[in-house]
């Protein structure tokens, strides 16, 4: 049954169609499992042939930084992440700016996806002209995400297991080909995880790179308003992230064995993507169309995911505005349930992809991902420990204070190793976002509200599971 597009305060919120594996599903499809073929070369390279330990260590970074976007879900079952939990725990001025940074990162991954899809397009069809690929796979996405949150969440599954399914196949052919004496020659061995001549900068360079492998996680919490259940959203966090991080570690693991030393790669597979190359090797010319057919479904899993999670990031700042701008993004189609017009922005925006390329559009989206991840850990901070005064004992300064100071800490050394132009149009883009906030609050003579959609819990209800709107 349809739900009506109002919540408790009277602002439109989005219908709740989703379970909790749904939720795990777009989360794994945002992060595109087979990313890990992509970027192996460049990874293996830049760490000395140990992959599978900086997913490790990615993913721990990630965990704490998981357990915050869990906690916070709780307290705010609104869509927006960390543009709602800023918003709510510092000021709505300050909530804007994360908002904006996060906006970067957000928005530009659907363009990526674009211009991976135009590339993949142009090596079978290089006479065709390139814009008719992104004007076509654009309309495709946007039309998915505008009818229905419900289809657009069982495609975007069907297209998660094919891929995973793929890398299964992966997975027992590199068996095969190491009981052979490829590689490594054996199943398992500690080579691929540590050995003579591998330093701690080099492991920690490499989750630098692979850490943006584990965007998705936090975009789950996009989908809360549409969570049939919001107290099932933490659950979904914390297992797309085990989940993802499970095959990201398992197949980096057997492909760094097959290929302990990548000197032998192409340049290609070194710059750009390495998945033809150890697709062809390990499985032969079939297994290679194979595993590029389930790299692009991967790639339209994650344009769904990631097309479907800004537009509700545009929606919540649009309904949290004010005048013909506010209007726009936060308008809810009537009989979809959807973000109508922020859908259609984000299809606009991914249109770029017919002139921009890669390179320059993926060094933009490191920074505002950092942003975000930076500050949920320290809203879980701010909230628990300053406002509710919550460590008296050992278990809530460690909850409330250790796990996301942490988080804090092992986020800003990431950010150590930004490269100089991820900083610099960030700063650019964070910039133009303080502009826009001066404009929007007339030089702060007019205050920003913070609409949750949803009331916010009062504080002895902040551990209870919200309840499920009717």
């Amino acid at each position: 049954m349809t739900q009506s597009a109002s919540g408790s305060t009277g602002s439109p919120t989005l219908a709740r169609t989703l379970g909790l594996w749904a939720i795990v599903f777009l989360g794994l499809g945002y992060m595109t499992p087979t990313v890990v073929f992509d970027t192996f070369g460049i990874v293996s390279d830049e760490t000395g042939g140990v992959v599978p330990t900086a997913y490790v260590f990615a993913l721990v970074v990630m965990a704490f930084t998981a357990v915050s976007y869990g906690r916070m879900t709780t307290v705010f079952p609104s869509a927006g992440s960390a543009y709602t939990y800023t918003s709510a725990t510092i000021s709505p001025n300050f909530g804007f700016l994360i908002g904006w940074a996060a906006l970067l990162d957000y928005l530009l991954l659907p363009l990526v996806n674009a211009l991976i899809i135009r590339s993949y397009l142009y090596s079978f069809f290089p006479d065709a002209p390139q814009w008719l690929f992104v004007v076509v796979y654009v309309a495709a996405i946007t039309g998915m995400c505008l009818f229905s949150m419900t289809n657009t969440s069982r495609v975007n599954m069907l297209l998660v297991v094919f891929e995973v399914v793929l890398i299964g196949v992966f997975l027992i052919l590199a068996a095969k080909s190491l009981m052979g004496g490829m590689g490594n020659g054996t199943l398992f061995s500690a080579e691929p995880l540590w050995h003579e001549g591998v330093h701690l900068d080099l492991v920690i360079t490499g989750a630098t790179i692979v850490a943006f492998s584990f965007i998705g996680f936090d975009a789950i919490t996009m989908y809360t308003e549409e969570a049939k259940d919001a107290a099932t959203v933490p659950k979904a966090i914390v297992l797309a992230l085990l989940i993802g991080g499970a095959i990201f570690f398992v197949a980096a693991f057997f492909t760094q064995s097959l290929f302990p030393d990548v000197s032998n790669f192409s340049q290609e597979s070194l710059e750009n993507s390495a998945l033809p190359e150890i697709a062809f090797n390990v499985g032969g010319h079939l297994f290679k169309i194979l595993l590029t057919a389930a790299a692009f479904a991967a790639t339209v899993a994650s344009s769904l995911a990631s097309h479907a999670s800004v537009s509700r990031l545009l929606f919540v700042m649009g309904r949290n505005g004010r005048g013909p701008v506010g209007r726009f993004f936060g308008y809810l189609h009537p009989s979809f349930q959807t973000p109508f017009y922020a859908i259609i922005f984000v299809g606009v925006v991914s249109l770029l992809a017919i002139s921009f390329n890669l390179d320059f559009v993926a060094s933009l989206i490191n920074f505002g991902a950092l942003i975000a991840f930076t500050m949920v850990n320290l809203t879980v901070i701010i909230y628990f420990a300053y406002r509710r005064r919550e460590v008296s004992g050992a278990g809530q300064i460690f909850r409330n204070i250790v796990l996301p100071g942490i988080g804090v800490l092992a986020t800003v050394l990431l950010w150590l190793y930004l490269s100089p132009e991820s900083t610099r149009y960030g700063i650019i883009w964070f910039t133009i976002g303080i502009v826009v906030l001066l404009w929007l609050t007339r030089f702060f003579r007019r205050p920003l509200s913070v609409n949750m959609g949803e009331a916010i819990p009062d504080a002895d209800e902040v551990d209870t599971p919200p309840k499920t709107a009717t």
